[in-house]
């Protein structure tokens, strides 16, 4: 098999396209032949080895911390081979979706069998890769962490990247009124097209100013936020009365400490930081609701761009310097 290798934390160039011995999965493993993997900017933080002294990542998310290793969180192929103790819902040939570990960016991946889940044949492998996971994300952030009511002025940071575009798709579907931050005029107008009202450019207007201008001073009801750092404090000014900040990631840095009677001081605010792990058991509830919304066209994937493995350190770079809009994908 052929794997992308890294043997030492860096920019994209340590990624090295390295023949490798085959696989072979333990008790509760499944091998995966892959099709595709997505790019996500998680990839681009371990390659860069910003997540070596999270045990979050190593403890909860499965990513591997000893070099060599290979990157890739998540993918999407066809069950090759079962490890003894699977479950017995596994057959090989099934076409399964592996989230949440480690090792994608190859032509197959052994992971748990509890990481994986079931592709409908609904959906071809491409859509799958660029927007199965994060169109759960999505629904999860937008239906569950915080339940979009009809009429709510929703703020989305990043709009134009893979989530964002995901993000104001269900909170449009749930009622919602988008407000898209984006970095430049031509990324907004890309958001507008799936479905924004408001755009605001990050470069040129104050985003708490700004959002507190479009909602007549009210300020939003949430804010979804995979930046991090340098929009928290924009994040707080923006929302409204008891209005609710959903950060799912840190592409800017990780949030410092902080007095936790800012919320009140900003108005009985509510924050929580969350990932699509707990709410894993609704996957069954999201996939008729999928495809009845993809069938109806009322929600998009889109694939920006698919690279082979041996252009991973091309598409990390595309992805890393914000060129994208929509998901990169890998495929062997």
């Amino acid at each position: 098999m052929k794997a992308i290798r890294i043997h030492t934390y860096g920019g994209p160039e340590v990624m090295v396209l390295e023949d490798i011995p085959p696989l072979i999965p333990g008790p509760g493993e499944v091998l995966v032949r892959l099709h595709a993997a997505s790019v996500n900017f998680l990839d681009v933080q371990h390659r860069r080895g910003d997540l070596v002294k999270q045990e979050f990542y190593k403890e909860q998310g499965g990513l591997a911390s000893t070099l060599p290793l290979t990157p890739g969180s998540q993918g999407v192929g066809v069950v090759e081979t079962l490890g003894p103790d699977c479950p017995t819902r596994l057959k090989v040939g099934d076409r399964v979706l592996i989230f949440g570990g480690t090792g994608t960016y190859a032509t197959h991946a052994v992971t748990r069998a509890d990481r994986i889940m079931p592709i409908p044949d609904e959906l071809d492998l491409d859509q799958a890769a660029a927007g199965l996971t994060q169109g759960f994300l999505a629904y999860a952030f937008t239906h569950k962490a915080y339940p979009v009511k009809p009429g709510d002025w929703c703020l989305v940071q990043a709009a134009a990247g893979g989530l964002g575009l995901l993000l104001v798709q269900m909170a449009k579907l749930r009622g919602g009124r988008v407000i898209g931050v984006t970095s430049t005029e031509a990324k907004g107008e890309l958001v507008r097209q799936y479905g924004a009202e408001e755009i605001i450019v990050s470069s040129k207007s104050d985003i708490a100013k700004e959002a507190r201008r479009i909602t007549e001073g009210r300020g939003v009801h949430v804010v979804y936020d995979g930046v991090g750092k340098d929009t928290f404090a924009a994040n707080l000014d923006s929302l409204g009365l008891g209005g609710y900040l959903i950060i799912f990631g840190q592409a800017s840095g990780y949030i410092p400490p902080f007095d936790l009677m800012t919320l009140q001081e900003k108005g009985s605010l509510f924050i929580t930081r969350t990932n699509g792990l707990p709410y894993r058991n609704d996957w069954p509830e999201f996939i008729p609701l999928l495809l009845e919304w993809t069938r109806a066209g009322k929600f998009v994937i889109p694939v920006d761009r698919k690279y082979s493995l041996a252009e991973a350190a091309q598409a990390h770079a595309r992805f890393e310097q914000r060129q994208s809009s929509g998901r990169i994908l890998l495929l062997p």
